[in-house]
C-alpha cells in the first residue's frame, strides 16, 4: 500500500498556493476593481467575464485531451513550465492595466483574461491529473487532495490579506515569487505518477468521462454544488460593503472563511476515512445551507454574526475542496483509466467549475443590475435583491446538490 510522508504530500500540494493566490484575485476581486476603480458598468463586466469563461471553459477539455495525447516518459513536468509565463504575463497584465478607458479598457481586460485562463488551465488540470495518478487508496487520495488545497488555502489567504494590509502591487510580487518557488519544488521534489501515453488521438475521445454513469452524477452534483458557492463568491465584496456597511473589513472575513476551511480539512479527512466522502460531503452541504439561512437575516453593522457565519461556511467549504476530487479520483480508478485518461476527466471538471463561475458572473451581475442593484449607492429594492442573490439562492441550490449526491451512485468507490 503507498503511504506518502508529509513532506512528499507537501512537495505535489505547494503548487497550488500560487495557483490560488491567482484564484481569488480573478474571481472575487476583479468585478470590484473594474466597476469601482476603473469605472465599467457591472453589465459589461459581467458580458466579458461570462463570454471568457465560456470560451475558456470550452478549451479546458482539448487541453485535458491534449496534456493525456502528449505526456512523456517527464510526465506533467512540461505543462507546468509551459505555464509559467502565461500565468505571469496574465496576472500582472489583469491587476494592473495601462491608462486606458471605455472599450480599449474592455478589451484590454478581456485579452488579459484569456492569458490568465489560458494558463490556469494547463497548469490546474496538469497538477490535479498528476495528483490523480499517484494513488487510488481511498485514505490516501483524502489526503493528497487535502494537503493541495490546504496549500491552496494558504495561498487563498495570503491573497485576501495582502491587499488589505499593504497593496495590490505587493500581492502581485509575492504571486511571482511563490509561483516560482513552488513550481521548483514540483518539479524536482514530488513524487511521480504512473503515466501512460495514449497512442492515439480523437475529438471522440472528449465523451470518454461523460460515457461513465458514475461521473455523469458526480458531474451534476459539482455543478449544482459549484453554483452555489460561486454566486456568494462573486457578490461578497458588494454585500459586504452595501448590505453589512463593513466593507472595510472584508480582508477579514475572508482570512477567517478561509482559515476555517484549511483548519477543518483534518477533520473532513478524517470523517471520510469512517463514512465514506459522499457522506461526508453531503453533512457539508447541510452545515453550508444552516449557515447561509442565516446570512440573509443580517442587518447593517452585525460584525459578530457574519464572522460566525464566515466560520461556519469556511469550514464547509474544507469539504467543498477535498472531497470532490478524491471521489473523482474514485470514478477513474473504476472506470479503469488510472495513469492513462486524468487529463480527459479534469478537463472536464475543470470545464464544469469554469461554467459555474461564468454562470454565476454573468448571471447574477446583470441581473442585479437590471433589479436597480448600484454598487455604493444601492436603493432599498437593490439591497433587497443582493439579499436574494447572495443568500437564498446559493441555499436553494445547495440543497438541489445534497439531494442528487444523496441519489448518486458514489457510495462506494
Amino acid at each position: 500500500m503507498t503511504h506518502f510522508s508529509r513532506r512528499a504530500l507537501l512537495a505535489y500540494g505547494l503548487f497550488a498556493l500560487p495557483l490560488a493566490m491567482l484564484a481569488l484575485p480573478v474571481y472575487v476581486l476583479v468585478p470590484q476593481l473594474y466597476a469601482s476603480r476603473f469605472g465599467l458598468s457591472l453589465s459589461a463586466i459581467g458580458s466579458v467575464l461570462l463570454a471568457a469563461r465560456v470560451l475558456d471553459a470550452f478549451v479546458d477539455p482539448a487541453v485535458g485531451l491534449w496534456i493525456d495525447r502528449t505526456k512523456s516518459a517527464r510526465g506533467y513536468n512540461a505543462f507546468v513550465i509551459m505555464a509559467l509565463p502565461m500565468l505571469v504575463a496574465g496576472y500582472l497584465a489583469l491587476f494592473h492595466p495601462p491608462a486606458l478607458h471605455d472599450t480599449a479598457l474592455l478589451v484590454w481586460f478581456a485579452g488579459s483574461l484569456l492569458v490568465v485562463y489560458l494558463g490556469f488551465s494547463i497548469a490546474t488540470i496538469a497538477h490535479n491529473s498528476w495528483g490523480a495518478g499517484l494513488t487510488q487508496q481511498r485514505g490516501e487520495r483524502a489526503r493528497l487532495t487535502a494537503m493541495r488545497e490546504a496549500c491552496a488555502l494558504l495561498g487563498v489567504i495570503l491573497a485576501a490579506a495582502v491587499p488589505a494590509l499593504a497593496s495590490l502591487g505587493w500581492l502581485s510580487v509575492l504571486f511571482v515569487l511563490t509561483l516560482g518557488i513552488a513550481a521548483l519544488v514540483l518539479l524536482r521534489q514530488a513524487p511521480r505518477a504512473d503515466t501512460v501515453q495514449l497512442a492515439h488521438f480523437s475529438w471522440t475521445d472528449l465523451r470518454l468521462p461523460f460515457q461513465q454513469t458514475a461521473f455523469r452524477w458526480l458531474l451534476a452534483v459539482f455543478a449544482a454544488n459549484g453554483i452555489a458557492a460561486a454566486i456568494p463568491a462573486t457578490l461578497f465584496l458588494f454585500f459586504a460593503s452595501d448590505r453589512l456597511q463593513l466593507g472595510h473589513l472584508s480582508g477579514l472575513f475572508l482570512v477567517l472563511y478561509f482559515l476555517a476551511a484549511a483548519c477543518a480539512l483534518p477533520l473532513w479527512v478524517a470523517l471520510a476515512a469512517r463514512l465514506g466522502e459522499s457522506k461526508a460531503w453531503l453533512f457539508s452541504m447541510l452545515v453550508a445551507v444552516a449557515a447561509f439561512a442565516w446570512v440573509a437575516q443580517l442587518q447593517p453593522g452585525a460584525l459578530i454574526s457574519f464572522a460566525l457565519i464566515c466560520l461556519i461556511s469556511g469550514a464547509a467549504l474544507g469539504a467543498d475542496l477535498a472531497l470532490p476530487p478524491a471521489l473523482l479520483a474514485g470514478v477513474i480508478s473504476a472506470a479503469g483509466h488510472s495513469g492513462q485518461r486524468e487529463g480527459a476527466y479534469f478537463g472536464a471538471w475543470s470545464w464544469m467549475s469554469k461554467m459555474n463561475l461564468a454562470l454565476a458572473a454573468g448571471i447574477a451581475l446583470p441581473l442585479l443590475e437590471s433589479l436597480g442593484y448600484t454598487p455604493g449607492h444601492a436603493s432599498d429594492a437593490g439591497l433587497r435583491a443582493l439579499v436574494y442573490a447572495y443568500a437564498w439562492l446559493p441555499c436553494a441550490l445547495k440543497c438541489l446538490a445534497a439531494a442528487l449526491l444523496w441519489r448518486a451512485p458514489l457510495k462506494n468507490l
